[in-house]
């Protein structure tokens, strides 16, 4: 199974470096030189990672090939893949992976059902679950042990706590 590690942002520099938004809780593991990456689009690779440094926070990549600035920039938004085995699970037990999450049951702590996850969001600041409800919209939790305590992914369901109004619609089906 194939996992988003990063997505390649600008070119840094006239030397083919790139930077990347990590999107693994494991960069030293998955972005380490040496690691060949599938990418989508794939005509764009797979790409080997020669060389890693963090610059002003921010990770940059150079990979094998890639030599100069107007090449690593053809490379923008391209996302790097790593094969994973869908049964690996995280070292850490509050962690989990995309593909764990997607299809378990929302259900608050009284037990009322709130939907399936469709996709995990990865924002800047935090994760997203994204939720189809059952009448056929959607609802954006935000990925926290405050507003999901419980994740249960042998019994498919995870339980959320919302905060008041997280979980409200108008009446067209939009967030109120």
């Amino acid at each position: 199974m194939e996992l988003v590690v990063a997505r390649i942002g600008r070119a840094h520099g006239i030397r083919g470096e790139v930077s990347v938004e990590v999107r693994t809780d494991e960069p030293e593991l998955r972005l380490a030189p040496g690691a060949v990456l599938a990418t989508d689009p794939p005509a764009a690779g797979p790409l080997t990672i020669e060389a890693g440094r963090v610059h002003s926070g921010r990770l940059l990549l150079r990979f094998a090939g890639v030599h100069d600035r107007t090449a690593a920039e053809a490379l923008r938004n391209t996302l790097l893949l790593a094969e994973v085995d869908p049964d690996e699970l995280p070292d850490d037990p509050e962690e989990f992976y995309d593909h764990q999450l997607v299809g378990l049951r929302a259900v608050t702590t009284e037990g009322e059902e709130i939907g399936t996850v469709s996709e995990v969001a990865h924002l800047p600041s935090q994760d997203l679950l994204i939720v189809a409800r059952p009448d056929g919209g959607e609802a954006m939790i935000p990925f926290v042990s405050e507003i999901v305590p419980e994740v249960d992914v042998t019994e498919g369901q995870l339980v959320v706590t919302p905060p008041p109004g997280l979980l409200d619609t108008a009446a067209d089906g939009e967030p109120a």
